[in-house]
């Protein structure tokens, strides 16, 4: 039930050891309201006047007042830990994923991560929170009531202390049955994140194809999965808690009636037997609390594990170097260089590539021929499989160097609007421009009239839940941000124009080629309009660079270039 990464996070040996005061404090507390109870209830029994107990109903209200007090302190503490470590843990996924890459979210599904990062964090934040307050309750509170138990009526101190470990056993065996129903239950959420948001990203291109009822089928039917998974832990989770319930009463019942006989018998005072009696259903509260959020407590132990499992991914360590920036006469050369995602079968095959100073080199090969892997690589987000790099002189065994990165811009195909202004976005990675700067962008991307449309001109919210952009306008934007920040010369572009039309192809396209004088652009698409303005073109086959080349030089040898043109053509026609 607890996860044992709760026991390394920061400060958990001060927040136990504040959490044991509290719980021995709300034991006390507990016991003082027991007694000041029972005091009342047997002196006016006796025949004591109401007037003489004021003092003790006093004590009875100030013991309430206090146990709930400590209990009102300990969920503030809990809540601040809780909300810093949540903030750490989201921080350490997010910097994690940055240095992983692209890479890793292909392989975990963007949907996961993205319901990792949000509500994940959330559930591990409730997570810590519960388990933190209910472990330390039932590791202290129970004790401390049956050793008083023991003193007032050492029968029903046996009673309840037999008692105990039948119901713990009990819990433990529905435990091991609604830790499995929630690991089920969350690998379903897992799915149905994944297939919802590529379903989702997808849904311009489903339309056009005519297949987006039968994904939303699909949709459909993993989120019955889902619910029926949710339901079934649910119904374990319901059951556990009736079942605890129902043993705990029935054994305060069973206390109860044995102290019934034995008054009868005059075997034990009315003090102590009803001083038992009160303290009896305390005594199993603890367990019953935690019996009760079981259910969120595995929700938050799976998250947390999953989040540990992403954060415990190995990373290689690289010796950074100092590598200048990139200008007209730097120089860059790959030797037998590959790529591999698993560290054993090569995605690129060993190749060879050198170039100087700034060039635009197009990467183009149809779908799936590793295009993408071969961006990735060069952006350090994959560590190659073999192979020597050669920047300015400085050898390096991966492109995953600080000073190579702070040179580098890569847009996507589809980049990313954060649910901020305009103005905040296109200046998201270059905060200090100003605002003529940020006009001069708008102006140079062809974004005047989406501005002109907004309301609040540039000072507009964008992104999910404000204002919704086409993907040409998101695209514009990214052009924004790379044209702002002239620091870095080296752009990388990951078919940007993938799931655009043509039309607003060619206009983007305009936009672009200006942005890349003066830069070392890397430029991986499948369409072949743009290799007239590339200085060089490497052709992808299956892995494997085939070609290398001017426009005029591959078409002129008729080789795989050719092929590859008449095939691409071919399909267009279709």
């Amino acid at each position: 039930m607890v996860d044992k990464a709760i026991m390394r996070l920061p400060n958990i040996q001060k927040i136990m050891g504040v959490l044991a005061g509290y719980a021995i404090l709300q034991a006390l507390f507990i016991i003082g309201q027991a007694y000041t109870l029972a005091t009342v209830i047997t002196n006016l029994w006796e025949g004591q006047g109401l007037s003489s107990q004021l003092a003790m109903v006093g004590l009875f209200f100030l013991s309430y007042s206090a146990r709930h007090g400590v209990t009102f302190l300990r969920d503030k503490l809990l809540d601040t830990y809780a909300q810093k470590q949540a903030q750490e843990l989201r921080s350490q996924l997010l910097a994690k994923l940055f240095r992983l890459g692209p890479v890793v979210v292909q392989e975990q599904g963007t949907g996961n991560m993205i319901t990792m990062a949000l509500e994940g964090i959330s559930q591990v934040e409730n997570y810590i929170h519960l388990i933190l307050a209910k472990m330390m309750n039932m590791m202290i509170v129970p004790w401390l009531i049956l050793a008083v138990i023991f003193l007032l009526d050492w029968e029903s101190g046996v009673t309840l202390l037999l008692i105990f470990p039948l119901i713990i056993i009990f819990m433990i065996i529905l435990g091991y049955a609604a830790q499995a129903k929630a690991d089920r239950q969350y690998k379903a959420f897992q799915l149905l994140s994944n297939h919802f948001i590529d379903s989702l990203r997808g849904i311009d291109t489903l339309k056009v194809f005519g297949l987006s009822k039968r994904y939303g089928r699909s949709i459909y039917n993993t989120s019955e999965a889902f619910r029926k998974a949710t339901m079934s832990t649910l119904r374990i989770g319901i059951l556990s808690t009736f079942a605890l319930d129902f043993f705990t009463t029935l054994s305060v019942a069973i206390v109860a009636v044995l102290l019934g006989l034995r008054l009868i018998k005059q075997e034990v005072f009315l003090f102590p037997a009803l001083t038992v009696l009160i303290l009896s259903p305390e005594y199993f509260l603890p367990v019953r609390d935690f019996s009760s959020d079981y259910h969120a407590t595995l929700d938050g132990k799976n998250a947390m594990t999953a989040v540990r499992e992403v954060l415990e991914l190995p990373e290689r360590e690289e010796q950074q170097k100092a590598l200048p920036k990139w200008t007209s006469t730097t120089s860059l050369m790959l030797e037998q260089m590959s790529f591999s995602y698993d560290g054993h079968t090569e995605t690129i095959q060993p190749f060879d590539f050198a170039t100087t100073g700034f060039k635009k080199i197009g990467v183009i090969g149809m779908s799936g021929s590793g295009k993408s892997t071969f961006i990735s690589g060069l952006s350090g987000f994959l560590t190659p499989h073999s192979g020597a790099i050669q920047v300015a002189d400085q050898s390096l065994t991966s492109f995953a160097q600080t000073d190579w990165q702070k040179q580098m811009s890569y847009i996507p195909q589809s980049p990313y609007l954060f649910q901020l202004t305009l103005r905040e976005n296109i200046a998201f990675y270059t905060p200090e421009a100003t605002e003529a700067e940020i006009l001069e962008a708008i102006e140079v991307v062809g974004l005047n009239e989406l501005v002109a449309e907004l309301p609040e001109g540039i000072d507009t919210p964008i992104g999910q839940g404000a204002r919704a952009l086409s993907g040409g306008q998101a695209q514009r934007i990214a052009l924004a941000r790379a044209f702002l920040d002239k620091e870095r010369k080296i752009l990388l572009f990951d078919e940007p124009t993938a799931h655009l039309d043509i039309e607003t192809e060619v206009e983007i396209k305009e936009r672009m080629l200006p942005l890349m004088e003066n830069r070392l652009v890397f430029f991986a698409t499948h369409r072949l309009h743009w290799m007239h303005q590339m200085d060089l073109i490497l052709v992808i086959e299956q892995g494997k660079i085939v070609e290398q080349g001017t426009f005029a030089e591959l078409t002129a040898k008729q080789g795989h270039f050719y092929d590859l043109t008449k095939q691409m053509r071919r399909e267009a026609d279709v």
